[in-house]
């Protein structure tokens, strides 16, 4: 079992660029691997907890003086500054034996890396992202985001009942969530824009904002985007 969780805790992220540039970055899920070694560059302001920190951030300075999701967008930052943001990319991504590419724009491309960034970066409010981050689905639509965040919360709360702990089964949890990573996102966003020279990453963030907003408004208002996908499951006739 911990063989197989070494060999699948890295998810390799490819940006090519039609002037035949290639930029490269890897996200570890294990533990272990999180342990990389601290970049020998100066680290930038923005990368600092109380630069523009979220409003609902729960770190202390004097204890954590470093924002654990800027400085898991470091690298991107540093390596996409010169970017254009609706610069078309391909981005190839090999994740669990398989690889998957998809034409798309730099900020598409981007927002899908800054996602699982985001889940195993240590943000407090992130946190709970990162047994979707094993799952990771490059470039997700709205309903697939859905349907994965229903998926792991539910399944996250089956298994907290099977060990005898308290379980979420109306999905409060879930909301919460949304609307801390909303913030997050939010928040991010204002910390980049007042330290990036370029929109890219910022509207990676945007991406990935817009997405946690449907997610969440599905959860309060939802209005069947997932009912044509379980009809099987609405026909008693067979029980």
């Amino acid at each position: 079992m911990v063989a197989e969780l070494k060999r699948d805790a890295l998810i390799h992220y490819e940006f090519r660029f039609a002037d035949g540039r290639c930029w490269q970055h890897d996200v570890f899920l294990t533990a272990l691997a999180e342990e990389e070694p601290a970049t020998t560059i100066a680290l930038p302001d923005w990368t600092g907890l109380s630069f523009h920190q979220c409003d609902h951030c729960p770190l202390k300075a004097h204890e954590v003086p470093r924002c654990p999701f800027a400085m898991a967008l470091l690298r991107p930052v540093e390596m996409l500054t010169q970017r254009n943001s609706y610069e078309g990319v391909e981005v190839v991504v090999h994740w669990r034996g398989r690889e998957i590419r998809q034409h798309t724009t730099l900020q598409r491309g981007l927002g899908s890396l800054l996602g699982v960034l985001g889940a195993t970066s240590g943000c407090p409010h992130t946190r709970m992202m990162k047994a979707m981050a094993w799952f990771h689905l490059p470039f997700s639509t709205s309903d697939e985001t859905l349907y994965r965040a229903l998926g792991t919360y539910l399944l996250g709360q089956f298994l907290r009942a099977k060990r005898g702990q308290a379980s979420d089964w109306s999905l409060q949890g879930l909301r919460d969530i949304y609307r801390n990573l909303r913030q997050v996102n939010l928040g991010m966003s204002r910390r980049l824009r007042a330290a990036a020279e370029d929109d890219s990453s910022v509207n990676g963030l945007i991406l990935l904002d817009l997405l946690a907003a449907d997610t969440l408004y599905a959860l309060d208002q939802y209005e069947g985007e997932l009912d044509l996908f379980f009809q099987d499951y609405f026909d008693d006739s067979g029980c």
